[in-house]
């Protein structure tokens, strides 16, 4: 059977990887050890596939993504929820290997999700220290609810001792990031044009540079899709319910929505937005998420022009 232009399934595991190819049918796995890897690359080569989807499982495809990626070959990552949904969708109730990596095949296919070259080295360091980051504040915040329940004044003692630790280690991230941006001048400019816009700090800079990287190079609504902050209404026949927004990258919206609040006080632009809103009548989240989606939009116009903030 000619396999030219197929369509690809990896599900990734601890100790193996499952691979089905769309539309022959051909199903095998390899290893996850370099042996492995190789014997995959070359198969897939021979298969000159349209794309290469393999499921974002927490870390374990970050190898197999190098590999294939290195070796020139279409790869994808897909969102896991989105595949589970279309495992669904489909009547698959049963979990295995195989099946997910059939899957997958079949949801790349119905999708045709567009291939993407992986962040090079410098982005997924800096990607990873920003996630980094973002658990240790969580754990700081974590422990400081704890302390406020907790009575014993030794254990409170105990809580505040590992408080301190990690705070002394966000500095150090903080440092490791800082580091990163100022040592490459095009992040150190793209950087600079986030902060012109008054609502962005740094934090909210740093987390749109390593989990958005595709700022200013999409359309509006294709970055909106991205950030999660598209809005998508449910709707059957004659009735059409409220409108919702979700999926895309959680920690960007989270980002986009505390600069929101921000700009919506200090912006003269988005404030004037935000209140126009909720003069409307509209919902205070409503109105919210609406001036996180054209704070995106104006950042988005800003890094394609190469243009820093202007109130007029």
């Amino acid at each position: 059977m000619d396999t030219n232009g197929a369509v690809i399934g990896i599900d990734v595991s601890k100790d193996r990887l499952d691979v089905h190819v769309r539309p022959s049918g051909e199903a095998f796995w390899v290893g996850r050890e370099a042996e492995g890897l190789d014997e995959l690359v070359a198969r897939l080569k021979r298969l000159s596939p349209l794309v290469i989807a393999v499921e974002a499982t927490g870390g374990f495809e970050t190898t197999v993504a190098a590999a294939l990626a290195g070796a020139g070959l279409p790869l994808v990552i897909v969102n896991p929820a989105q595949v589970r949904a279309f495992a669904q969708a489909l009547g698959r109730r049963a979990k295995t290997d195989p099946i997910d990596a059939e899957v997958i095949a079949r949801f790349a296919e119905a999708v045709n999700p567009e291939v993407r070259p992986l962040p090079d080295e410098a982005e997924q360091l800096l990607a990873e220290l920003v996630t980094r980051r973002r658990q240790i504040v969580q754990m700081i915040v974590a422990e400081k609810q704890r302390e406020k329940r907790q009575a014993q004044p030794r254990l409170r003692r105990s809580i505040a001792r590992l408080v301190e630790a990690l705070q002394k280690e966000l500095s150090e991230l903080d440092r490791q990031i800082d580091d990163e941006i100022r040592g490459s001048p095009a992040w150190r400019q793209k950087e600079d044009l986030l902060r012109s816009v008054p609502g962005v700090g740094r934090i909210v800079s740093r987390t749109l540079l390593a989990e958005l990287p595709e700022l200013g190079s999409l359309d509006r609504r294709q970055i909106a899709a991205l950030a999660g902050l598209a809005p998508w209404t449910r709707q059957s026949g004659k009735w059409k319910g409220k409108s919702f927004i979700g999926g895309g990258r959680a920690s960007v919206r989270t980002a986009l929505f505390m600069a929101a609040l921000v700009a919506a006080r200090h912006n003269p632009v988005l404030r004037d937005f935000h209140q126009r809103l909720i003069t409307a009548g509209k919902p205070k989240l409503v109105a919210l998420t609406a001036t996180a989606r054209k704070l995106l939009t104006i950042l988005n116009a800003m890094v394609k022009a190469q243009q820093h903030w202007r109130t007029a």
